[in-house]
């Protein structure tokens, strides 16, 4: 299991040259820089003086950006502004909460980040009269195109702390009522809170309207519950019954939270025991309201069923080490993807299970490209096949499962952008995308409004990202 981050320090406010920047500053000397080439992650070194540099034109979008203390885990926030936008520049809210070196320094930041700009670009670059690709193409070009866009400048971020005694392992937003707010403390407590005076007061802010982000809130949690017998990281809101939760700790229990009212709970003292090690992830099922999972570090996934008791209705080892997270397909609700603590993550078909557990059959796929813990999984809302990962590497990569490698669909893409495109010997075809550039990476989150939109956590701050390579489909209860 990889859960800390190392060495936690405050970002500093003042502005540093960074990789980024210097990748997208690099245009005006192209000509003098060696030829680029593909670096892959675990396989090639980087020589002393050489530095990576990222192409700009593989993003549509890319933002980063920090609230002060590194945060392991926060939550993307569902709003009023659409169910599915696509047009730049776009705002998005969340919730996280820091690592800090001092328990009392610590908070949970709610804010939100307004005009994010992008640029939508052309998968395959378009060829010019001379020959060359828009991929050569100067960044004053591209600036005044995104002008002509509207999607200029700088995002702008607003931020508000509630304080918080101990480190956040982890913290979700309800579904059904995005106020709610549920968090997992380092102290062994899980509290759940209202921030709905927050998230209004910052939807009512223009963007030149920006608090101290320096000042602290007093907030009372709505409950705090320390009937846990450890600290934990496993936490899930249910995305069918509203105000439906369960917790896990690091002893191996799991608790059943059900709303009473709008802000009180019943918790059930008695947990539910089936793992022999701690419980690392949680997820309900997003086509049944009563079933859960639970991954632990006894290197199995087990299936609940709140109706038949306090034990699983059925466990199975998933992987030759500590399973790490999981996550429950929302629109092909029979497969559950799991990331294992050796670097691999599988895919998983439940219908397998009814007759008795076969891993041959079960196990739909599983892949071994990362070299070191996977620290988050998270499938797609609108593509079924899609998901994204993070691991202790400093990479998260996308992934397509139903791509196969086409031998004559990689010489037409090499006829069209007049390129030696070759894809590096080893990589699976169904891998998508691969990005880099953030340090020790925690956790991912698809932007359930915001098709093709993911964002991300490291010790370094937040990244907020479009690849050109990810289709912004419609979801499919939306499409239809």
């Amino acid at each position: 299991m990889v859960r800390s981050l190392k060495n936690p320090k405050k970002a500093k406010r003042k502005n540093k040259g960074s990789k980024k920047g210097d990748g997208e500053s690099s245009s005006s000397s192209a000509a003098a820089m060696p030829e680029a080439r593909v670096w892959q992650p675990g396989v090639d070194k980087i020589e002393e003086g050489e530095e990576l540099q990222f192409d700009p034109t593989a993003y549509n979008s890319l933002h980063g950006f920090h609230i002060g203390w590194p945060c392991l885990s926060f939550d993307i926030v569902r709003d009023s502004l659409g169910l599915v936008r696509t047009e730049f520049p776009h705002t998005v809210y969340f919730v996280a909460g820091t690592q800090a070196e001092n328990p009392a320094w610590n908070s949970i930041g709610i804010f939100k980040v307004s005009n994010v700009t992008g640029k939508r670009r052309d998968l395959v670059p378009k060829i010019s009269a001379d020959g060359d690709s828009d991929m050569d193409s100067s960044d004053s070009d591209e600036d005044s195109e995104d002008e002509e866009d509207g999607s200029s400048g700088t995002p702008v971020l607003q931020l508000r702390k509630v304080a918080h005694h101990g480190c956040v392992n982890r913290i979700r937003a309800m579904t059904q009522n995005p106020n709610i707010t549920a968090s997992w403390s380092d102290s062994g407590r899980v509290q759940v809170w209202d921030f709905s005076s927050h998230l209004n007061a910052l939807a009512e802010s223009k963007s030149d309207e920006v608090p101290d982000a320096n000042a602290v809130i007093n907030q009372a949690p709505l409950v705090s519950f320390g009937g846990h017998k450890d600290e934990g990281y496993a936490i899930d809101w249910s995305p069918l019954v509203p105000g439906r939760l369960a917790t896990g700790d690091c002893k191996n229990c799991i608790h059943l939270w059900e709303p009473s009212s709008g802000t009180t709970w019943n918790v059930d003292s008695t947990p539910c025991i089936g793992h022999k090690a701690s419980v690392e992830d949680l997820q309900w099922s997003p086509s049944e309201p009563n079933a859960f999972a639970s991954c632990s570090v006894d290197k199995t996934i087990a299936i609940w069923d709140t109706r038949v008791g306090k034990s699983p209705v059925v466990s199975f080892k998933a992987h030759d080490a500590d399973v790490n997270v999981i996550s429950w397909n929302r629109l092909a609700t029979c497969m559950l993807a799991s990331g294992s603590d050796d670097g691999t993550f599988s895919i998983h078909d439940l219908r397998a299970l009814k007759g008795g557990d076969s891993a041959g059959e079960r196990v739909v796929a599983h892949f071994s490209y990362h070299k070191h813990p996977i620290t988050s999984i998270e499938w797609s809302p609108v593509e079924a096949s899609s998901l994204a990962v993070t691991s202790a590497e400093n990479q998260l990569t996308i992934w397509d499962l139903a791509l196969e490698r086409d031998e004559e669909e990689e010489a037409e893409f090499r006829a069209k952008t007049k390129e030696h495109v070759n894809a590096p010997e080893g990589v699976p075809p169904q891998l998508l995308f691969v990005h880099q550039g953030q340090k020790d990476m925690k956790e991912l989150h698809w932007h359930p409004q915001i098709p093709g939109m993911l964002v991300s956590t490291a010790a370094d701050g937040f990244n907020i990202l479009m690849p050109t390579n990810i289709a912004t489909t419609l979801p499919q209860d939306v499409a239809a």
